[in-house]
């Protein structure tokens, strides 16, 4: 695979003051637009551009890449607090002597990174970083059966990380430090009313819209039948003042088909519509190249679908897809929000009640056996666990048992306690009163960040299509931001602004639907196509065989969980054999290197 952004510095040249500036002439870097001058150079990659208005003709005659490099000098470490939209940055400084790398504020574009006493080496893909070992890193397979995805920083190449969201990279004489350029911060005491509310949020949304189809002759977008996708559709036709392409993918398996909302809202907005019907044949197709594709192991499972729908968009004519992320995530939608407030209200309970109720909740309690009793005490259970840790109470790996699911010799070399570690670290980034706004933020990076923006950014890519996330434009996240809580999440009403806001423009059949996106039936469908489950075996037999999970939970695994709840085991199926597929294009392309 190729790298969008690239370049490998040695350190040694840049903080020798005799030899920096002929480090600069000499410098090659690699991106989607490079600018240099006498004392540092720089590249960029992704849509970004300046706050201030004032710089736009200055852009248009010069370049980004040169006004970045002009507001560098100019503002330093601080260059980011002046940009907006998606990007990945790389300065190097021949007067400061430092090296500068910064993703945007979702990480919508990626930068993976290399460094040691003599050279930095960065990339957007983890597996393009120069001079990286293809040393795995065990704990880093352990983040991802146990997220579906491993979390920034961390990669699976030991010695190669990845700057998180809203982070950037300084390495100068005193060391590497990383830096947070975009704080948390939340005004949760802005009120306004909901009126003017209403009219600058549907503003904002095609203000977002607007800017993503620039310099693009036909944009489709991505069409659940969600109240995100359906807004995004809706407001492509809108701005462009036509019937806009939507794509939709639809799954002939109970539970699991929401095409009728997608015609509804194509109908709805007169949208130019196309549907795909996914099947067992496709998954069996593009497994492995789906897996491949991703610089490092990648578990989300509506990543083929997605890709099926971009797949039909760039068959039609289209060079960008909008897809409608952020909607959730910005403005209380997921449904564990609710869940969540209802175990926090536990929390409110005095301490010395809660010291007599517990012990009565044990594992050993008789009132564990009484039915209705044990629904009191199973919430007792979870409510005492503090956030985020409550957040994977049910982790799929942790209920199975880590030791009944991987070798002993893989598990002494990871640390079973690393996640809890991570989520503390990412929950106390942000230190918002309400807890609404605190599980938002926890949800840009692990929701967002690290598994959704990266599927939709695959698949695309795989279907060599651009993309765009209107819902996540600065200006719409900032108005995000200044919401009332009780805008968010009303009582046990998710989004209610986002909801009432659209309220006449979306259908309201939408409105109240329950969220589905595009969950693939890859479980039920392994119990049923004897060439996918023939797939999946093969691949979980292979994986076993490389000391990471016992055979015996494999055949466990296959011929007893998986028959007896496809839904649920099919995904401990489906993240194993993506792992194995990935694992063996690595083998292949270092074969071919």
């Amino acid at each position: 695979m190729k790298d969008k952004i690239s370049g490998q510095i040695d350190l040694a040249t840049l903080l020798d003051k005799n030899l920096a500036s002929l480090l600069i002439k000499s410098l090659a870097l690699r991106g989607d637009e490079t600018a240099r001058d006498a004392d540092a150079a720089c590249t960029v990659i992704g849509s970004p551009s300046f706050k201030e208005e004032s710089t736009a003709n200055a852009v248009r005659q010069s370049g980004f890449a040169a006004m970045l490099l002009k507001s560098w000098h100019e503002f330093g470490v601080d260059v980011c607090a002046h940009l907006r939209g998606a990007y990945a940055i790389a300065i190097v400084d021949a007067r400061r002597e430092c090296v500068f790398l910064a993703v945007d504020r979702f990480a919508i574009q990626t930068l993976c990174y290399r460094v040691d006493d003599n050279t930095l080496a960065f990339s957007n893909r983890a597996d393009c970083v120069q001079g990286g070992s293809d040393e795995l890193d065990p704990q880093a397979i352990f983040d991802y059966l146990y997220f579906h995805m491993i979390p920034a920083p961390r990669t699976i190449f030991k010695g190669v990380r990845r700057l998180p969201a809203a982070n950037a990279l300084l390495v100068d004489r005193q060391g590497v430090h990383e830096i947070r350029h975009w704080p948390l911060r939340f005004d949760e005491h802005h009120r306004q009313p909901f009126e003017a509310s209403r009219d600058a949020f549907r503003k904002l949304i095609r203000d977002g819209v607007s800017d993503e189809i620039v310099g693009h002759q036909r944009v489709g977008a991505f069409l659940s039948g969600g109240t995100d996708s359906s807004t995004i559709a809706g407001m492509l036709c809108e701005v462009t003042g036509q019937a806009a392409p939507a794509y939709s993918i639809g799954f002939a398996a109970e539970g699991y088909d929401e095409m009728e909302y997608a015609r509804l809202a194509a109908t709805h907005f007169g949208c130019q519509h196309q549907e795909y019907y996914v099947t067992p044949a496709d998954l069996l197709a593009s497994i492995p190249a789906v897996a491949q594709h991703h610089d490092q192991p990648f578990g989300n499972s509506s990543a083929l679908p997605a890709y099926y729908c971009a797949k039909m968009a760039a068959a039609d004519g289209c060079s960008k897809m909008l897809a409608g992320d952020g909607g959730d995530e910005l403005f209380g939608g997921n449904s564990r929000y609710a869940t969540q407030r209802l175990f926090e209200f536990y929390q409110s309970v005095p301490a010395s009640l809660r010291q007599r109720i517990e012990p009565l909740c044990s594992d050993t309690s008789v009132l564990r056996r009484i039915p209705g009793l044990k629904q009191v005490t199973g919430y007792v259970r979870h409510s005492r666990v503090a956030m985020p840790d409550r957040l994977q109470s049910f982790n799929l790996l942790m209920q199975l048992d880590p030791a009944k699911v991987l070798t002993a010799d893989f598990l002494a070399q990871v640390d079973l306690g690393e996640p809890s570690k991570h989520m503390q670290a990412t929950w106390s980034e942000c230190r918002a009163p309400s807890l609404i706004n605190r599980m938002l933020a926890y949800d840009w990076r692990y929701t967002l960040a690290d598994s959704d923006l990266p599927k939709v950014r695959g698949a695309t890519e795989m279907a060599g299509l651009g993309v765009g996330y209107p819902l996540l434009s600065d200006r719409l996240t900032d108005f995000s931001m200044a919401l009332p809580n009780n805008w968010k999440l009303r009582r046990f009403k998710l989004r209610w602004f986002f909801k009432e806001a659209l309220r006449g423009y979306l259908p309201d059949k939408i409105i109240t639907k329950s969220k589905k996106g595009f969950g693939l039936p890859f479980g039920v469908w392994a119990t049923r196509d004897p060439a996918l489950r023939q797939l999946a075996e093969e691949s979980l037999h292979a994986l076993a065989t490389r000391g990471i999970v016992r055979p015996d939970f494999v055949q466990t695994l296959i011929k007893e969980h998986l028959p007896e709840h496809p839904g649920y085991y099919g995904e401990m199926v489906w993240i194993l054999m993506m792992l194995e597929q990935w694992l063996r294009g690595q083998a292949s392309r270092r074969a071919s290197d």
